[in-house]
C-alpha cells in the first residue's frame, strides 16, 4: 500500500484542523509532553466564534492558548486529569477545573462514559509502515483519543520513538488529519537538587530494597535522592516497572544497577507508561530495545504489580493525619496535583512477596511567611484524601519509617508522632488525646 499517498491526502494546516471543532464539543489534548501547540493556537484564534467548548488534558507545561485567551471562560473550559504547576496556577485563577480519577481507569472512562469529538495530539513522524509513535505518552495517548470523532496528529520530529507491545502507535488509516510544522523542543523537567530531608528519607527507605527488587519511583526530590543513593550502593539487578519514567531510572542504568534481569514479567525490559525529564532521558528511551511502554491500565493494575516479587513502590504526598489518611493532591482546598497511580501501587506493592509500598513526606515545611508548619496533622480540614487510612502502609519522613498496616488508631498516632518534627510532637500528642486516639500508657 502507498502509505505516503494517504499521508499526503490527510495533510492539513492547523487552521483546517481547528475548524473541525464546533460549539459544545469536547476536545482532547492528551499529555503535556505531546501537546499539539499549533492546533491549540489555531483553536484559540477561533475564540469569538465558539461557545461551550470543553477541553481535557493533563500535566501541561503551558501555555494553553485556548485558556489564556479566554480568562473568563466564556468560550473554553479546561479540565485537567492531573495537574502540573502550570495547571495549578490556572486553577488558582479560576481558569481550570480538576477531573478526579484513578489513573489506570483512564481508558475505561473514555471507552464507557466520555465523549470526545476532536482530539489533537503530537506524535513522532510516520514510519515506512504507516505508523505514528506516541512517544513519551505511549501509555495513555491512544486510550485518550482512540474513541474521538476526529483524530488530528501534529507531527513533532523531536519526539523519541519508544517500543511497546500495543497502543504505543496509531496507523495513518485511523487518522483524519496530519499537521506538520511543529518545531518546538519537547518539554523537559529539570531534576530538583534533593534537600537534606529528601536524602534522609531516601536512606530510611533503602533497607526495604534488595538485589533484584523491581521499583516504581514517583516524581520529586525523594525519588531522585533514592536514585542517587541506589546508584552508589552495592545493590544489583534492579528492575523498572513504573507509571512515570524519570531521570532517576537513567541514573540507575548509567551506574549499572538497572538491568531488569530478575523481573518475573518482561524480564530484561524496563516497563513504563509515561516519561518526563531531561533530553538525555529522552535520548535513552529512543528506540531502546531494553525499554517498553505499555498502557497505564496494565502498568498500574494492582494484580500485575502484586505478581512481581520484591516490588518496592515509592510515592510522595502533601500531608498525613494522625489517623493515617494520606493527602497527595491538595493543601487544604487548594488543588495541587492528582491521584495518579498512588492507590494502585499502594495496593499492589503491599501484596508483592517481599514488597513494600512507601509514602514519603518531609515532616514539616517552611511557608513563604517564614513560619514552619507540620506536614503531619491531627486531622484533615478540607484536604482531599488520596489514599484512605485503610490503605496506608509504610510512611517515611526524615525521622524514620513506620508501617501502619493493621495498626489501631492509638498505634498509628504514636508511630506518626514519632515521625513528626520535634517542634510539633507535644501539640500532636495533645490533639491525639483530645481526639481519644492516644493511649494513656503511650510514651511521650
Amino acid at each position: 500500500m502507498d502509505f505516503m499517498a494517504e499521508y499526503r491526502s490527510k495533510l492539513a494546516t492547523s487552521e483546517e484542523a481547528a475548524a473541525l471543532v464546533k460549539s459544545g464539543d469536547w476536545v482532547e489534548f492528551g499529555n503535556g509532553t505531546t501537546f499539539a501547540s499549533l492546533c491549540d493556537a489555531a483553536l484559540a484564534a477561533r475564540r469569538d466564534e465558539l461557545t461551550d467548548v470543553k477541553l481535557r488534558g493533563q500535566i501541561m507545561y503551558g501555555p494553553l492558548r485556548c485558556v489564556e485567551c479566554d480568562p473568563e471562560g466564556e468560550h473554553f473550559t479546561y479540565n485537567s486529569w492531573h495537574s502540573s504547576a502550570y495547571e495549578r496556577r490556572l486553577m488558582d485563577a479560576g481558569q481550570a477545573y480538576f477531573s478526579p480519577m484513578v489513573f489506570r481507569n483512564l481508558a475505561w472512562y473514555h471507552r464507557e462514559f466520555l465523549r470526545t469529538d476532536v482530539a489533537f495530539v503530537c506524535a513522532a513522524p510516520m514510519d515506512r509502515h504507516g505508523y505514528f509513535n506516541f512517544s513519551l505518552s505511549a501509555g495513555t495517548a491512544l486510550d485518550m483519543i482512540g474513541g474521538a470523532g476526529k483524530i488530528v496528529l501534529e507531527i513533532n520530529p523531536n519526539l523519541p520513538r519508544v517500543y511497546g507491545a500495543y497502543n504505543e502507535s496509531i496507523h495513518i488509516s485511523d487518522v483524519d488529519m496530519v499537521v506538520e510544522g511543529h518545531d518546538e523542543p519537547v518539554p523537559t523537567v529539570a531534576k530538583r537538587p534533593p534537600s537534606a530531608e529528601d536524602t534522609a528519607i531516601a536512606r530510611n527507605v533503602l533497607p526495604l530494597i534488595r538485589d533484584g527488587s523491581t521499583l516504581q519511583l514517583g516524581i520529586g526530590g525523594t525519588p531522585d535522592a533514592l536514585g542517587s543513593i541506589l546508584a552508589a550502593s552495592d545493590l544489583r539487578d534492579l528492575g523498572m516497572h513504573t507509571e512515570l519514567c524519570t531521570d532517576g531510572f537513567l541514573d540507575l542504568y548509567k551506574a549499572g544497577k538497572l538491568t531488569n534481569k530478575r523481573k518475573s514479567i518482561y524480564p530484561g525490559k524496563g516497563v513504563f507508561g509515561l516519561a518526563t525529564g531531561s533530553r538525555e532521558l529522552y535520548d535513552w528511551l529512543d528506540e531502546n530495545p531494553g525499554l517498553i511502554a505499555l498502557p497505564i491500565a496494565w502498568v498500574n493494575d494492582p494484580q500485575v504489580i502484586a505478581s512481581m516479587d520484591n516490588f518496592v513502590s515509592l510515592n510522595s504526598c502533601v500531608s498525613v493525619d494522625l489517623y493515617g489518611q494520606i493527602s497527595s493532591e491538595s493543601a487544604g482546598l487548594r488543588h495541587i496535583s492528582g491521584t495518579g497511580g498512588q492507590v494502585d501501587f499502594l495496593t499492589g506493592a503491599s501484596k508483592s512477596k517481599g514488597g513494600a509500598a512507601v509514602i514519603c513526606l518531609a515532616s514539616s515545611r517552611v511557608g513563604k511567611d517564614g513560619v514552619r508548619r507540620s506536614n503531619i496533622v491531627p486531622h484533615f480540614c478540607g484536604e482531599i484524601v488520596t489514599s484512605p487510612r485503610s490503605q496506608a502502609y509504610y510512611i517515611a519522613t526524615e525521622n524514620g519509617l513506620a508501617n501502619l498496616a493493621g495498626r489501631s488508631t492509638w498505634e498509628r498516632a504514636e508511630l506518626l508522632v514519632g515521625l513528626a518534627h520535634k517542634d510539633f510532637r507535644d501539640s500532636l500528642i495533645a490533639a491525639a488525646e483530645a481526639q481519644k486516639i492516644w493511649r494513656r500508657s503511650n510514651k511521650r
